[in-house]
């Protein structure tokens, strides 16, 4: 059974007060979404003819919109671009996320709370976000997860510091936290509170998302276009030669290999790995990501009672069936991304989700160096 069509509503609020402009604008073209370590974003364009009254409050940089899907927000963020192009008004916004990106650190340390010594990123980030909305009306209401990691930086001889006189950009701090190795995950979500929507930094210590083992996206069920697929044997392997640390004679070699059927592929991979039995391991986790074909970067989906939206999210690892006219396909995909595009006249809803091997093979040039 088909669900009913979606009722959208979209709303417009005063960026410091958060008292609602508008319940009910009038925009086309809706295009928006969120992502894995970055804000998501916000398209759409004002009716002709109707946006005069509206834009007199529509102030880039100090309006809030949101999205609301049958009585749920499902995206909020900043408004920050109006073009009028004639009678048309295109607008476009960003997630709650993007506002750092606009605040710098002006007293060192985020005014006392470093330097930091064998500190958790986690804790780092939510202070970045403390800081921001301590000072003069930058609060924007955000609260962040309590989220810990096992990951540290600094350290007694090299703590991590951010100096006044480099006054930095807030918005680059929280994507170098993230880009530490094990670094912390981020997204960001919307909900109704009591009286006005509620802002969220969602952390994941080092990974968001969970693996769902009752959604399952299939194909004539809930995938609702042909996928784009491509097979690609650049990496394909059924052979993997592992070689440890060391050099010469006394350096750890493994092969794990299999036959078949095909042609025989073979691929190095260079690790520091000084125990045999953790190197015959990632050699056999090796070859059994390297005998996958598939590439699939993009799904178009349909809400379903077998998956319905709002049952996965960013992170997520979901199910993938396949059997199209030239590929069948079952494995699991992570999804970094999604993009809601709301019925637009004769056009239906269309959920798109961006995805990623739930595992990658690793680059040979590129060693692993644990252990």
């Amino acid at each position: 059974m088909t669900p009913p069509t979606p009722d959208y509503r979209y709303l417009a609020a005063h960026a410091l007060t958060g008292d609602i402009l508008h319940g009910y604008l009038p925009l086309t073209g809706v295009e928006c979404g969120a992502e894995l370590n970055g804000p998501g974003s916000l398209s759409a364009t004002l009716e002709p003819g109707l946006t005069r009254p509206v834009t007199e409050f529509l102030d880039p940089g100090n309006t809030l919109l949101y999205v609301e899907r049958n009585g749920k927000l499902v995206w909020g963020g900043v408004l920050w671009r109006a073009e009028p192009q004639g009678a048309a008004y295109p607008i476009e916004a960003a997630g709650f996320g993007s506002y750092p990106h606009r605040r710098y650190d002006l007293h060192g340390n985020l005014d006392g709370r470093g330097p930091y010594i064998e500190a958790d990123p986690c804790q780092i980030i939510r202070d970045v976000w403390a800081y921001a909305q301590d000072q003069p009306d930058g609060d924007l209401r955000v609260t962040v997860d309590d989220t810990r990691s096992r990951t540290k930086t600094g350290t007694s001889k090299s703590p991590y510091v951010l100096a006044k006189s480099e006054a930095r950009n807030l918005g680059e701090v929280i994507d170098e936290l993230a880009d530490l190795d094990d670094g912390p995950e981020w997204t960001e979500s919307v909900h109704w509170g009591d009286e006005r929507p509620e802002h969220r930094i969602h952390l994941g210590g080092p990974r968001l998302g969970q693996r769902p083992e009752d959604t399952v996206f299939t194909s004539g069920i809930n995938i609702a276009t042909t996928p784009q697929v491509v097979l690609d044997a650049d990496e394909y392997a059924q052979t993997v030669i592992a070689l440890g640390a060391g050099e010469g004679r006394k350096r750890p070699h493994v092969i794990d290999t299999v036959r078949d059927g095909r042609l025989r592929l073979e691929s190095r991979l260079e690790t520091s790995e000084k125990d045999a039995a953790q190197l015959r391991r990632r050699a056999h986790e090796q070859r059994l990501l390297r005998q996958e074909l598939t590439t699939l970067t993009e799904l178009d989906v349909r809400d379903h009672p077998s998956a319905p939206f709002g049952s996965w999210a960013i992170g997520d690892d979901v199910l993938i069936r396949l059997h199209e006219p030239h590929i069948t396909y079952e494995g699991r995909h992570r999804i970094t991304a999604w993009t809601l595009r709301p019925p637009n006249g004769e056009e239906p809803e269309r959920i798109t989700l961006t995805l990623e091997r739930m595992e990658k093979p690793e680059d040979p040039a590129s060693p692993n160096d644990e252990g």
